[in-house]
């Protein structure tokens, strides 16, 4: 089931029919309120929301207008885990999403402009995907959908197992008060990652296949091209793993794992326990591949990652690989990892960036079940 943690500001956009050219700031709602405007965001995460009805879906959001009131509205499953004492504020997005990033959602809605991305962003960065459902007046930020129905679409998407790429995405916003006598001062505030459409638009061939030993060649380049200065890199197994040892130039263990340091080899066919010896206290970040047809990704020819080792590099740390072809044959089915401590397996769980070609991210669920439900 996907979790969706919700955000709704409900002030976003209150200011741009009263010609008030913006929604920031207490006094501004209130002007906007007197001059008769009428709060939008709500119903717009509504129209999005609308669209995952019978999807297996579960919402995570703060209560009332921030977001209960959205998910019920449609008849979502819906679990409030705190609310705002007064009128939404941006201290008020910044703790709900601090909580919800705290309890484990798949991704990130919010409903809102700029403003709300920027509180956003404050809090997530590029720790969890995030989608924006378009609902503010001055929209530069190019985290949102284009409107609520695409949004609804990407998240069904989503929700039922679709390839859907990854990219980050630029947070901007521009000054109010300047914008208010005529001057456009939009700057850069941050990036966050966000779900995209997840078509097949690479690497298409001839009758529509993909060729599995090209896409292979150009992942192994952009994986190489990656990988940072003074990191342990793990290097996991399977071909595609071993095409990205062929790029940099050094020997591959095809069924182990090796360690790559600064472009050299530094260790080779390692155990777990050697792994945790030659790392130590130093930046380390494991490579792997996931198993053609079963979807394994951990537990299945690489047991070399250990529980202690996964532990020690930390769920951001590993980069997953695999061809569209290869993703395409799970046919919606998840990621699996048994890594032999099912505390870590749940922790394992969710959506996870999957680099899929040469500049080609797609964000693919991670279950400990290889139901279509998972």
């Amino acid at each position: 089931m996907l979790t969706i943690g919700l955000i709704v500001n409900p002030f976003a956009g209150i200011g741009g029919a009263t010609g008030l050219k913006g929604s920031d700031g207490a006094q501004t709602v209130a002007e906007a309120l007197r001059r008769g405007a009428r709060p939008q965001a709500a119903a717009r995460a509504a129209r999005a929301l609308q669209l995952l009805v019978g999807a297996q879906v579960q919402v995570l959001t703060w209560g009332g207008a921030m977001g209960e009131d959205s998910a019920r509205q449609v008849g979502l499953p819906v679990r409030v885990i705190g609310a705002a004492q007064q009128a939404c504020s941006a201290d008020d997005t910044r703790s709900a999403a601090t909580a919800l990033l705290d309890a484990g959602v798949d991704l990130l809605v919010f409903a809102g402009g700029d403003g709300t991305a920027r509180d956003i962003c404050d809090v997530v960065a590029l720790r969890l995907p995030v989608l924006g459902i378009p609902a503010g007046c001055k929209m530069h930020s190019a985290v949102y959908a284009v409107n609520p129905e695409a949004a609804g679409r990407l998240l069904l998407q989503m929700a039922e197992g679709g390839l859907v790429n990854a990219a980050e995405a630029e947070v901007r916003d521009i000054d109010e008060q300047a914008f208010r006598q005529g001057v456009v001062r939009a700057r850069h505030y941050g990036v966050m990652r966000v779900p995209q459409d997840g078509r097949f638009l690479q690497q298409v061939k001839c009758g529509g296949q993909e060729s599995e030993a090209l896409a292979q060649v150009e992942l192994a380049a952009w994986l190489v091209e990656q990988m940072e200065d003074d990191v342990f890199w793990l290097i996991g197994s399977g071909s595609t793993m071993a095409e990205v040892m062929t790029q940099l130039g050094l020997p591959n263990t095809l069924l182990g794992v090796d360690i790559v340091h600064n472009g050299q080899l530094v260790a080779q066919d390692v155990s777990a326990r050697q792994i945790l010896e030659v790392i130590g206290d130093a930046p380390a970040k494991a490579m792997m591949t996931v198993i053609g047809g079963q979807g394994h990704l951990i537990g299945r020819g690489n047991q070399q990652f250990s529980p202690a080792v996964i532990r020690r590099l930390g769920r951001e740390n590993i980069v997953v690989a695999a061809t569209r072809s290869k993703l395409a044959a799970l046919a919606g089915r998840p990621l699996l990892v048994d890594s032999g401590d099912a505390q870590l397996d749940q922790q394992l769980c969710g959506l996870i960036p999957v680099a899929a070609g040469y500049d080609d991210v797609l964000l693919v669920r991670v279950a400990t079940d290889a139901s279509l439900e998972s």
